[in-house]
């Protein structure tokens, strides 16, 4: 199956789609340096756990190579000193997603670490692990994929939450990746997606997602999901996450919680896809997640139209946590682990 490319990465030159355009306008933009993927990975141009990780890991050398021809660097000293100073500057972007942590730290551990001979030595090693870390997402979610869809029956009806394909990914995706295996097999699905408030990743990525995959698809907003619990119009819940506890608890887009409280009333299977990049291992609960709070203009607009007073207070964090007792499973590249969790 033919799927979006969010991230292209060719002859030392980094693209990226620009999600905030998109349903309207599908474009790459080009990032140059690293002022312009820290902005990118703010403002949502491109998201995704796996996606960010990636991305700032290509960003990096893409940086370090801009410095070395403007002459910036001239040592192996001035490589990991900038190196160093581009890293804690991705670090700052987004709090809760870690694979973004997991692609600095991967860096830090064996680029930093590490001792050259000379400066050309050192930035095509980066080049080495940032490609790695590229090519290593898209093989995990060829795996999640191959896994999630041995749960996946003829004549599904799955609910989906925010965007899990290959917009939030390097590859095919985790939850959408299931997806698209599951199709590929030739099992005939049907897929519900949340719009996903407030920023509409479902309605505007994941239905965008899906219509150019040909999968039959229902987009509804976040309010429908218990009536559609209650008329038995869904057989299970598969979603993504953004950072899971050892224990198994899972930050996600906010209202991923709400979902997994209705799908447990209703005894709906509610199932969580990711690859073992987003398992902190460091945290044993998710209440030791830290979960960002966005800006409130996202809150009080709509496409750029006002759809609130302006003078209001809005709470507006972008995740919130399911307790690991809601999850019926949670399907990695090595398999499907069921509660109670315990992630060494």
């Amino acid at each position: 199956m033919i799927y979006i490319e969010s991230i292209k990465f060719n002859k030392d030159q980094l693209y990226i789609i620009d999600q905030t355009l998109l349903p309207l306008e599908k474009k790459y933009i080009s990032i140059d340096n690293i002022e312009i993927a820290c902005e990118a990975i703010i403002n949502l141009r491109i998201r995704g756990a796996p996606a960010i990780g990636v991305m700032a890991a290509l960003s990096a050398y893409v940086e370090i190579q801009r410095l070395f021809r403007i002459n910036r660097i001239s040592n192996i000293a001035d490589f990991k000193e900038n190196l160093q100073i581009i890293l804690n500057k991705l670090g700052k972007t987004r709090p809760t997603a870690v694979n973004l942590f997991y692609a600095i730290d991967r860096i830090s551990r064996e680029v930093l670490e590490n001792h050259y001979l000379t400066v050309e030595e050192a930035i095509n090693h980066l080049k080495k692990v940032a490609i790695s870390i590229y090519e290593e997402d898209k093989e995990l979610c060829n795996r999640i994929g191959e896994n999630g869809a041995k749960l996946i029956f003829d004549g599904a009806n799955i609910l989906t939450h925010c965007n899990t394909g290959s917009l939030a990914t390097a590859g095919r995706g985790t939850a959408l990746g299931a997806i698209y295996t599951a199709v590929e097999k030739g099992i005939k699905i049907h897929v519900y997606n949340t719009e996903t408030r407030p920023l509409l990743q479902g309605a505007r990525l994941t239905s965008f997602e899906l219509a150019y995959a040909n999968i039959p698809n229902t987009l509804i907003t976040d309010n429908m999901v218990a009536s559609l619990f209650a008329n038995k119009k869904i057989d299970m819940v598969m979603v993504g996450a953004d950072r899971i506890a050892k224990n198994g608890d899972t930050a996600n887009k906010i209202g991923t919680y709400s979902i997994a409280i209705l799908a447990n009333y209703f005894n709906i299977p509610f199932y969580v896809l990711a690859p073992y990049t987003t398992i902190d291992k460091s945290i044993k609960t998710g209440s030791e997640i830290v979960i960002e709070q966005r800006k409130k203009e996202e809150v009080l607009r709509f496409l750029n139209c006002k759809s609130a007073p302006e003078n209001i207070d809005v709470y507006n964090p972008a995740f919130d946590v399911t307790p690991s007792h809601l999850i019926t499973a949670i399907i990695t590249e090595e398999g499907i682990f069921r509660y109670p969790y315990n992630f060494e």
